[in-house]
């Protein structure tokens, strides 16, 4: 999330009680998540085994929960507990408005676009030419949808992201303030779900078509020409080629590169990054070609062993 205008590191430090280590006077335009951080961002670590990763990021400035030195180029916040820091700046820039209006005055939608009955629309959504969003649909604040682009019926966009931190009493629920952007000719099916990322944006490229009863978490950003079948599921931060398949009941665990014209067949489960071009099936997904040929080896130990004996006999 960009805010309306930059702060100084400063006046960040006094909005959350924190200590400045570095540049008070260094001017702060944006907070993100460490994947999705650019220059002049702010973001968070209170893992102090994962500070080297984030100060090897783009940011330019980390909330920490340890007093260490800033490295070179960098400033940063210490403060006893980053994730409420955090969750607390973006309260201070983002202020949601509860909807009081079935689609709300400051939409944008095209005067080409078909909006059937009983669709809700956030604040400040944006909708394209010639889009048709069937009924019963629920789009939230911020999301954006190209031109040529179908909803079907019961679809979600840009519900809250599924992210908490655990704490001895429960759990905390870090503030979505991400957004959903839905590029031009997308077909989405009826009662998917689509989650607006955490600070930074959940994006579905042009041409991808998604089936029925589809869930892409937060900050999850799909290729282009895709192709998922139903009850596919991939978790946050994953990023996904052009042109992958994915069929039925796939399922792809969080923050994975998926390569280009990959393609995952139906029912598996992948939990390491897929190079482009290759096909994979299994749980955890292994090569197709490779799966197969162990199948096989498989269905024929027996019959095997039963020779062997019967030679040794």
């Amino acid at each position: 999330m960009k805010f309306s205008k930059g702060i100084s590191l400063g006046k960040l430090a006094q909005l959350i009680d924190a200590k400045v280590i570095g540049d008070a006077d260094a001017m702060v335009y944006g907070i993100n998540e460490i994947h999705k951080v650019e220059s002049g961002d702010i973001t968070f670590c209170d893992v102090e085994k994962y500070f080297k990763k984030s100060f090897k990021s783009a940011a330019s400035f980390v909330i920490v929960n340890k007093e260490v030195e800033a490295p070179v180029g960098k400033s940063l916040l210490y403060c006893a507990d980053p994730f409420l820091s955090y969750n607390k700046i973006v309260r201070h820039f983002y202020h949601p408005i509860p909807l009081s209006a079935q689609i709300s005055e400051t939409a944008n939608i095209h005067p080409s676009a078909i909006i059937e009955p009983n669709v809700i629309i956030g604040h400040r959504v944006k909708i394209g030419a010639y889009t048709h969003i069937r009924a019963n649909v629920v789009i939230h604040d911020m999301t954006s949808i190209g031109s040529h682009v179908i909803i079907q019926s019961g679809t979600v966009i840009g519900t809250d992201a599924f992210y908490y931190k655990r704490r001895s009493d429960g759990y905390d629920k870090m503030y979505s303030c991400g957004r959903v952007l839905i590029e031009d000719r997308v077909e989405i099916g009826a009662s998917c779900t689509i989650d607006r990322g955490v600070s930074g944006d959940t994006i579905i490229g042009a041409g991808t078509k998604i089936d029925n009863h589809v869930h892409i978490a937060h900050g999850v950003v799909v290729g282009k020409d895709c192709l998922f079948a139903a009850q596919v599921g991939v978790a946050g931060k994953t990023i996904i080629g052009d042109r992958v398949k994915l069929w039925g009941q796939v399922g792809i665990a969080t923050n994975l590169i998926l390569g280009d014209d990959v393609e995952v067949y139906a029912q598996s489960g992948v939990s390491h990054n897929l190079p482009s071009g290759k096909a994979y099936f299994g749980s955890p997904a292994i090569e197709a070609k490779e799966w197969f040929s162990d199948y096989r080896a498989i269905k024929r130990a027996p019959r095997e062993i039963k020779d062997l004996k019967d030679r040794l006999e």
